[in-house]
């Protein structure tokens, strides 16, 4: 079976399903998961649409040693939410947690944040006629999101795109509707290729769009720009893929034009300044090989869940689940179009995970 088929039925699946594995608790085994023994029975996380692909299939490879993931996949910002206010066991965001929401978690513990894969944010479009990659750099893009360039052959594409016949076709464009961690990638990028996108518009999980149309989650942004010839959208490359998208070629910060691939995307995280509660951004990237719009993305749990509300018997399902996503996962994530964390980056998940506690005590089995 191919990766794109995998990723189809799959998306096809959590489509079907609201995103969410549903199923009893049963406390009556155990399941021995990343050397972590956990009792059986049902963890609930929200966030990241991103993620939640790979987060579902993870929790999908579990079914079978007990673990049940409920996983409802509303965006990073309301994921982050729902974690803080205590409605979910974990949060899944895309952006490190900012100060704020450092400040909501107080209320309950110690927050952390848990790298655990990085997907490529695509320039996917659905144009007839141009099936190949083309090239475009920051600042191009942040026009076409501006509203100035309107036609897929303005001159300022047709510059990067020598010998591509591009038609007259008007641009429709699209974009995230609700408060998300891709359109903070997204966004942070274009602020860093035009003053005015910066000025004008900024970056943040949510913004005051100049044109386009805006849609519910990847998932909705990917329908939109697969129903309307001459749309472009950003979207995560597992649900481009999906969709049979042809996705852009984007310019470094060295200067090369790239491809989101597996490579490209997790050479985004090599080499960078990683700070002590691992809430790093991958964007725009200093490493020539980097795929430049690619997003970490980030599993967030209280450092001492059972002081912050959670049962002992949820705690170390949360850390099997963590454990089976930072070992067997990461290849599982590769089949998915997701890069695993490179080596270094993936040693300080681990240790962070082994860091996690219940009530002062090492979370174990």
């Amino acid at each position: 079976m191919t990766t794109r088929m995998v990723i189809a039925g799959l998306v096809a699946i959590l489509a079907a399903t609201g995103l969410a594995a549903c199923g009893s608790s049963s406390k009556s085994s155990t399941a021995s998961t990343g050397g972590v023994s956990a009792p059986s029975g049902t963890i609930n996380g929200a966030g990241s649409t991103l993620a939640a692909p790979v987060y579902q299939q993870w929790g999908s490879n579990l079914k079978g040693n007990g673990i049940t993931l409920n996983y409802a996949a509303v965006g990073s910002g309301a994921g982050v939410a729902q974690w803080t206010a205590g409605t979910s066991d974990f949060g899944a965001s895309d952006p490190p947690l900012a100060p704020e929401d450092k400040k909501a978690a107080a209320k309950k513990g110690d927050p952390a944040q848990i790298p655990t894969v990085l997907g490529a944010i695509t320039v996917s479009y659905n144009v007839s006629g141009v099936d190949k990659g083309m090239k475009l750099d920051g600042k191009t893009i942040a026009d076409i999101f501006l509203g100035k360039v309107k036609t897929w052959d303005d001159p300022e594409i047709k510059s990067l795109n020598s010998g591509v016949n591009l038609p007259s076709k008007p641009i429709q464009v699209v974009h995230r509707s609700d408060e998300s961690g891709t359109t903070k990638g997204f966004t942070t990028f274009l602020s860093a290729y035009s003053p005015e996108w910066k000025s004008s518009v900024g970056a943040d999980k949510t913004v005051k769009w100049p044109t386009g149309t805006g849609a519910k989650g990847n998932a909705g942004v990917a329908a939109a720009v697969k129903q309307s010839d001459g749309a472009v959208g950003y979207v995560e490359q597992a649900y481009a893929l999906q969709n049979n998208f042809t996705y852009a070629d984007v310019k470094n910060k060295s200067g090369k034009f790239i491809s989101p691939t597996l490579e490209s995307t997790s050479a985004a995280a090599d080499g960078i300044t990683i700070p002590a509660d691992l809430g790093y951004t991958a964007i725009d990237s200093p490493n020539p090989n980097a795929y430049p719009i690619a997003s970490q993305t980030f599993v967030d749990v209280f450092k001492d869940m059972c002081k912050a509300g959670l049962k002992k018997d949820t705690a170390q399902r949360i850390v099997a689940f963590l454990n089976y996503g930072l070992g067997d996962g990461q290849d599982q994530a590769k089949q998915l179009s997701y890069a695993p964390l490179p080596t270094s980056l993936l040693s300080k998940s681990k240790d962070a995970v082994k860091s996690l506690q219940c009530n002062g005590s090492p979370i174990s089995g």
